[in-house]
Formats: C-alpha cells, structure tokens, sequence
C-alpha cells in the first residue's frame, strides 16, 4: 500500500503552524504537529523569514512529503497589513518548497471549511474538532495554528484521493 505524507502549513510571521498527515488507502494519521516560531518576535522582517525559511527547510528535508498544502491568500482582508505580511510568511514557504521539489497546494478558507465540516461558513471551532474527530484525538489540538494546519493538510489528502 503506497504512502503519502502531507505536510499542512498555517503561515505567520510570529507563528507558523504545521501538521504532518500520512494517508494510507484510506486512513490518514496524525504524524506530527507543531510551530515554527523566530526566536525574537520584535526582530526585523528579514531576519523572521529566514528562520521561517531555515525551519520549513529542515522539516520537509526531515518528513519527505509529497506535497505542501498551504491556505490560500484571498483580496477580502479586514487588515491589509496582516494580509501582506502572511504573503511575505507565505513566499518564503513556497520557496523552501519549490527548491526541495515538493509541489504547493493552496486551499482557501472556505475550502478547507468545507472539507472538514461539509459548510464553507463553519466557525473554527466546528473545524478544530473535525481535525481531532478525523485524527481520532482525545482533544483539539493546539495551539489552534496546529489545529489549522492539520485541517489544511486532511483537506489536500481528500482532495487527493478524489
């Protein structure tokens, strides 16, 4: 039976979430989740991109997926800052991708909303027990960066297996 690892990212600047699924057939498990966060928060943009750029490196070097799942930039953004700095967060990501040879796949919320809960609008809490009911956790994960990066990664494998 072949085996596929997805590696699901969350980007931020402060935090970065990932979650790592590996589907078998048609069971996904849980293989890891966590943050990615730069050691000064307060520190210039650059030097935050590189540890994200360095951290993200060193888990697809380490966890070999066949895809990056990644949520998607969308125009609608209550504050565009924030939205411009997730792109930057986001960029490098893809480039780290991009030079290991793993392909990106982008989902938007409402997508990965969808997916998990069968309605685009759910909140995010309904979305952070679907993660755990599908994982067959105990509790939702956390931080909720995690939660939505492991939501991001079980999207991709079922779209996927489609």
């Amino acid at each position: 039976m072949t085996e596929r690892r997805i590696v699901g990212i969350d980007p931020g600047l402060a935090t970065t979430g990932y979650g790592v699924v590996v589907v078998r057939g048609p069971a996904i498990e849980l293989v890891e989740g966590g943050t990615i966060r730069p050691a000064d928060r307060r520190a210039p943009i650059e030097q935050r991109l590189a540890a994200i750029f360095c951290d993200v490196t060193d888990l697809l070097r380490e966890v070999q997926p066949v895809v990056v799942a990644i949520e998607d930039l969308y125009t609608r953004y209550e504050r565009p800052r924030t939205a411009i700095l997730m792109g930057h967060a986001r960029g490098v990501i893809a480039l780290a991708a991009g030079l290991a040879n793993i392909p990106v796949e982008a989902f938007t919320a409402s997508q990965v909303k969808r997916a998990l809960t069968g309605e685009g609008r759910a909140s995010k809490a309904q979305v952070q027990r679907a993660v755990a009911e599908v994982l067959g956790l105990t509790r939702v994960p956390e931080p909720a960066d995690v939660a939505d990066a492991l939501a991001i990664a079980l999207t991709c494998a079922n779209v996927r297996r489609e």
